[in-house]
């Protein structure tokens, strides 16, 4: 629990706290080129190395895993992916992956949770639980901007994630990533370095992958 009286963010917190619509967004393309050949040598699905770095990277900014709850801020040591999932019928469900700092276990969760959503679609959440990101993937497009959709009375503090289709842009390979946050809790220079870390982490993979 956070010491709102104390807290540096107090007055920020306070001040958008207040407003009706409190997420703002981001979306600058990152660039995987490094991340292709890494995750082909070492049998890692693209899709589950993409979702392990903007996890991780979400986990290291302290103020991603901080969530409102009523008067309240709590921060979570460990927060989750909840992630769509591309049903029978063009529809989409939910999963939710438990985080971990292992990649290759990280993706065996992710398969074995996608799996099961399949079989099992569904959209509800657990109740009472905020310590999540919400994650989608748009493969079919590449995009500029990102907005999701949220409940605004109340407002959830819950980070969203989403990602689009790679493509060439002056002999680069770029993808888009959208982050939006909850900006009594996130500020653009919190955004800002986690944009960096994972530019960091997708220029040397090898370095959460391992060895092949």
């Amino acid at each position: 629990m956070i010491d709102i009286p104390t807290w540096p963010r107090r007055e920020h917190y306070a001040k958008f706290g207040s407003f009706r619509y409190l997420h703002f967004s981001m979306c600058p393309p990152v660039d995987p080129t490094a991340l292709r050949p890494a995750v082909k040598e070492r049998g890692v699905p693209l899709g589950a190395a993409i979702l392990y770095v903007i996890t991780r990277t979400a986990n290291e900014i302290p103020e991603f895993p901080c969530r409102i709850r009523g008067d309240s801020v709590v921060e979570h040591e460990v927060v989750h992916p909840s992630l769509t999932v591309l049903i029978e019928g063009d529809l989409f469900a939910f999963a939710l992956v438990d985080c971990c700092e292992d990649s290759r276990l990280f993706a065996d969760r992710v398969a074995e949770r996608l799996a099961r959503a399949r079989e099992e679609p569904t959209l509800a959440d657990e109740a009472g639980r905020d310590d999540l990101l919400f994650m989608t993937a748009i493969p079919w497009v590449s995009f500029t901007s990102f907005s999701h959709p949220m409940p605004t009375l109340p407002a959830d503090s819950i980070p969203r994630f989403a990602w689009g289709k790679a493509g060439e842009q002056a002999d680069l390979v770029k993808m888009p990533l959208s982050v939006q946050g909850h900006h009594a809790l996130v500020d653009g220079t919190h955004v800002g370095c986690y944009y960096e870390r994972v530019d960091d982490y997708l220029r040397d993979p090898g370095a959460f992958l391992g060895g092949a």
